[in-house]
């Protein structure tokens, strides 16, 4: 019934693209064929969704992710939402019960999805990120598996002017986040956000770099050079 569910999820999800625009996806086979992974991406419109469900495979694939309160009451999309995967938290505050769901679920050998800023990005760039993604990776040593969105932040301007977006969804190859000797501490969780985002970012056109625009260690991870201990620096951490 699930499959059955997600096959009809699916369906629509492409009638909704094909209506505004068309798809590209590029880096399918960095794609793990089986979880616990955690997918983290950049986030700037309501079609993002369609277009990262479209890129991964089903069945067996069952996508879990992080959806806000207000849809848990939504009489049609609360339902639909939590068939196809949400874990409903809290946003504005420390949700330790959504945490700990969505720990579980990665442990279990589930895949997990988030955008680590946390929202929509509401200037077409990237914003500043949370330390969610970074939060579950370090709690649970699962690899990340970066994707990037691009095109979609026009995609509500174009169509009230009856004009089609071209989409693209770039899949970047899984990666694990730098081992410190230790368990991580909550101070060390603003390094991690910084290293997962110049990932995402490094998959991105520049004029979508935003907030990481002027980071070295973006800059780094460009030139082919280890990043890590520019994210250190960037966000004072000590190693």
């Amino acid at each position: 019934m699930q499959k059955l569910f997600l096959y009809v999820l699916r369906g629509a999800m492409r009638l909704i693209l094909f209506i505004v625009g068309s798809a590209d996806f590029k880096g399918r086979e960095n794609i793990p064929a089986q979880g616990p992974y955690i997918i983290v991406t950049n986030h700037m419109s309501k079609a993002d969704a369609p277009l990262l469900f479209l890129a991964l495979p089903i069945p067996p694939l069952r996508l879990r992710f992080f959806a806000g309160e207000k849809w848990e009451k939504n009489p049609l999309y609360g339902p639909l939402m939590k068939a196809a995967g949400a874990v409903y938290i809290n946003r504005g505050e420390v949700d330790r019960q959504a945490l700990k769901e969505a720990i579980d679920a990665i442990n279990s050998g589930e895949v997990f999805g988030l955008a680590p800023e946390g929202t929509r990005s509401r200037v077409r760039s990237l914003i500043r990120a949370k330390d969610g993604a970074a939060y579950l990776a370090s709690r649970t040593n699962a690899p990340l598996l970066p994707m990037a969105v691009i095109n979609t932040d026009v995609v509500g301007e174009n169509f009230s002017r009856l004009r089609r977006t071209r989409m693209e969804c770039r899949i970047g190859q899984p990666f694990t986040l730098p081992d410190l000797g230790r368990r991580a501490r909550t101070s060390d969780l603003a390094a991690y956000t910084h290293y997962i985002m110049i990932q995402i970012a490094a998959m991105l056109p520049e004029r979508y770099y935003g907030y990481y625009q002027d980071s070295p260690a973006l800059a780094a991870l460009r030139r082919g050079e280890d990043p890590w201990p520019y994210c250190l620096e960037a966000e004072g951490v000590q190693p």
